[in-house]
């Protein structure tokens, strides 16, 4: 078992207070070094809440010439109703084919360059090529492709509606193999031998050339382009700092117009802060950990609450108005999503409620001294430097 563990060290379900016993059967080691906070609750965990994590490591690989998808929906984490993820590559020249949801699709590029295409209700169409830290929003049901430029891409898709599958899209392959040729013949017309070729069954994603710049792949259009641009740069876009240099950039529908049915908060975590105690009142949040880990713990009714650990590639989620918290628990920096079915960002801060109360009965609540009270800031903070939390693994193991 030592040979399995990191750097010799076996974790066990036990706390210095005597609570729990011994692991001596069949186990993953590596698994448990990664869910510390799983193994061994905090003693402030109690009661019974689903799962809020699941790792896109852990979802089935759809492999393509051109690049592979895998996705975390509902049938992987039943609790996040709200939204489903995807995340995707595509080599270089390789195509996500032309299709259309409907589900709006926002997407964020987490590694390399491609190029998006899209016509709109009205028939004016939309040409970009996106890199890393750029978003794009295609409406339910606006037709749109993806390909992947000369060093290839990574991206991540996210559709409002925890059901939803990739694979189960409306495709430009699947309408042609299913439609008669006599039709498709009278619908464009050609003669029926144009379609001798055509693909049988939906490509997905294939392989292609590289485009060539820009420039050369316009396609003049006689209504223009489209009143509302389809990206978005948000990790060009302007931060909000926090104390000790952590930062927050929100981007929903008051800043990227045409994205009505997700928002979203990109959070830089430094080591040794945290994302303060806070929760959402109009949505359900769908988190995506880009890097680093972290230590999330949520409180829901009747006094429960449950903690969890994460790391890059993983989802959380947290149900409308829980209570929560993200600590960084590495020393690397973490950068999350925060992700809403909804066209604007909210959330309301412990810190800041408290400080906006009456101190006489914030302290009769709570049986505190006056250094809670003087502590307190009107301000919201979002992301707070505490040294006061232990770093994994946890000290009262």
């Amino acid at each position: 078992m030592e040979n399995e563990s990191r750097n010799g060290y076996v974790p066990q379900p036990f706390r210095s207070d005597g609570a729990g016993w011994w692991d001596l059967g069949p186990r993953d080691v590596m698994r448990d070094l990664e869910n510390p906070d799983m193994l061994v609750s905090p003693v402030t965990d109690a009661g019974s809440l689903p799962n809020m994590k699941f790792s896109f490591s852990d979802t089935h690989m759809q492999l393509n010439h051109g690049g592979w998808s895998r996705e975390v929906t509902v049938k992987e984490l039943p609790i996040a109703t709200t939204i489903a993820g995807v995340n995707m590559a595509l080599t270089p020249g390789g195509v996500r084919e032309l299709h259309w949801h409907q589900q709006a699709e926002w997407a964020l590029m987490l590694v390399g360059r491609a190029r998006i295409t899209s016509v709109d209700q009205n028939g004016r169409n939309f040409i970009a090529d996106v890199g890393k830290g750029d978003l794009w929003y295609f409406p339910p049901g606006i037709p749109h492709s993806i390909q992947g430029l000369e060093e290839g891409c990574e991206f991540l898709l996210v559709f409002p509606d925890g059901n939803f599958s990739d694979l189960n899209t409306l495709s430009l392959t699947d309408w042609f193999a299913h439609t008669p040729k006599d039709v498709l013949s009278a619908n464009f017309g050609v003669p029926t031998s144009t379609f001798a070729h055509i693909p049988n069954h939906q490509l997905y994603i294939f392989q292609a050339n590289v485009p060539g710049p820009i420039e050369t792949q316009q396609v003049a259009d006689p209504q223009g382009m489209v009143p509302k641009t389809f990206t978005h740069r948000l990790f060009a876009q302007e931060p909000i700092i926090t104390p000790g240099g952590s930062t927050v950039r929100i981007v929903d529908s008051t800043n990227f117009p045409i994205s009505t049915q997700i928002a979203a908060s990109l959070l830089e975590i430094k080591p040794g802060a945290m994302r303060e105690m806070h929760w959402h009142p109009n949505n359900d949040e769908w988190q995506y950990y880009i890097s680093g880990t972290a230590r999330m713990t949520v409180l829901a009714p009747n006094g429960t609450a449950r903690t969890f650990d994460y790391r890059a590639g993983d989802v959380g989620y947290v149900p409308r108005a829980f209570g929560h918290y993200i600590q960084n628990t590495g020393n690397e920096t973490v950068w999350a999503l925060e992700m809403f079915k909804s066209d604007r960002f909210e959330d309301i801060s412990l810190n800041q409620w408290l400080a906006l109360t009456p101190h006489q009965i914030v302290q009769h609540n709570l049986h505190v001294g006056p250094e809670l009270i003087n502590s307190l800031k009107k301000e919201k903070q979002f992301i707070v430097n505490n040294s006061g939390f232990s770093y994994y693994p946890r000290t009262d193991k």
